[in-house]
C-alpha cells in the first residue's frame, strides 16, 4: 500500500510529472492565462453585467506568449500554431482600452469621469463639456 507521500513524490517526480525550467514556464504559462476567467467573472458579478476588465487582456496577452515560448521550446506545431496569433487581438483590445480611457471626460461638478459621448454626467447630473 503507498502512502499519500509515494503519490505526490515518486521516482524523482513531483505528481507524477518531471519537472524542468520549462516545465515550470508551460505551468506558469496555463495558470495565468487561466486566471483570466476569475478575472473577469469576479468583475461581471461585481457590476451585475458582462464586462471584461483590463486585466483579463493583460493575464491574455502574459499566457498567450508564456505558453507561445514553452510550444516554441517543445516544437510542438499544433501548440504553436494555437498560441502563434492570439496575441494580436490582446494587443488590439489593449490599446482601444487605452484610447477610450484617455478619452473621457471629467465632470467639472463632482470630478467623475465619463464617457466622451455622454453629455450629462451620471453622478451629479451636470452638463459634460469636451
Amino acid at each position: 500500500m503507498h502512502s499519500l507521500m509515494d503519490w505526490v513524490w515518486h521516482d524523482g517526480k513531483f505528481l507524477g510529472i518531471a519537472w524542468s525550467v520549462w516545465k515550470v514556464v508551460g505551468w506558469l504559462g496555463n495558470a495565468i492565462f487561466f486566471s483570466r476567467f476569475f478575472v473577469q467573472w469576479y468583475a461581471t458579478e461585481k457590476k451585475q453585467q458582462v464586462v471584461i476588465p483590463q486585466a483579463f487582456w493583460w493575464l491574455s496577452l502574459i499566457g498567450s506568449v508564456t505558453l507561445l515560448c514553452y510550444s516554441l521550446h517543445q516544437k510542438d506545431s499544433v501548440f504553436i500554431f494555437a498560441y502563434a496569433f492570439t496575441w494580436i487581438p490582446y494587443i488590439r483590445s489593449l490599446m482601444i482600452h487605452r484610447q477610450h480611457k484617455a478619452a473621457r471626460i471629467t465632470c467639472a461638478g463632482c470630478g467623475q469621469k465619463n464617457p466622451p459621448q455622454w453629455n450629462f454626467c451620471p453622478n451629479c447630473g451636470g452638463k459634460l463639456t469636451s
